[in-house]
């Protein structure tokens, strides 16, 4: 494969996964904000309190849909890592998130419905792009690539390219040529 054929290929893995986490993240996002507006609106928390209880409901539902459907071919070999991980930048993400709508909503007096629901996305916003990048880099690992693979299996075998096996039945010990 070419250079350039190599690039192409790596941009559309990129483009799919992009889009997968955005479908996933457009979801969640729809259930942090139905959350908080239904927090906001049933309680008397405070705006922030009602935003964090929206996030870790949102990051409980964005585990499921990263860890089955946008990062469903990805290492799983190591759950409680992953896990661990996950919640770990998600608690990252969380500060970052509701930090923003903190800011507006305490330091500025930004605390109307609509500036709340407005500065909670744009900490979303920023939050997301953390999560993406940790999330594909530190929490669902890339499996090794099958050319790695074969690269890696290939010191396993014999000079001619064919494994050192005993044929079946002679007991000398000659190598078999492929």
């Amino acid at each position: 494969m070419t250079e350039r054929g190599a690039l192409r290929v790596r941009f559309d893995q990129i483009a799919r996964e992009v889009a997968k986490f955005g479908a996933v993240g457009a979801v969640g996002t729809l259930v942090n904000f139905a959350v908080f507006n239904l927090v906001r609106h049933l309680t008397d928390l405070q705006v922030v309190r009602a935003s964090v209880i929206a996030t870790v409901v949102a990051i409980a539902f964005n585990y499921v849909g990263f860890r089955y459907f946008t990062y469903r071919d990805r290492d799983k070999s190591g759950r409680t890592k992953e896990l661990t991980l996950f919640l770990l930048f998600s608690a990252v993400g969380l500060v970052i998130e509701n930090g923003v709508l903190y800011v507006a909503t305490y330091g500025f007096d930004w605390d109307s419905r609509l500036q709340s629901n407005v500065f909670k996305f744009v900490g979303m916003g920023i939050a997301t792009l953390f999560r993406f990048w940790s999330y594909r880099t530190w929490v669902f690992r890339t499996l090794p690539a099958r050319e790695a693979v074969a690269h890696a299996e290939s010191f396993l075998e014999g000079p001619e390219g064919g494994r050192d096996e005993e044929r079946s039945g002679s007991g000398s010990g000659a190598r078999r040529t492929g």
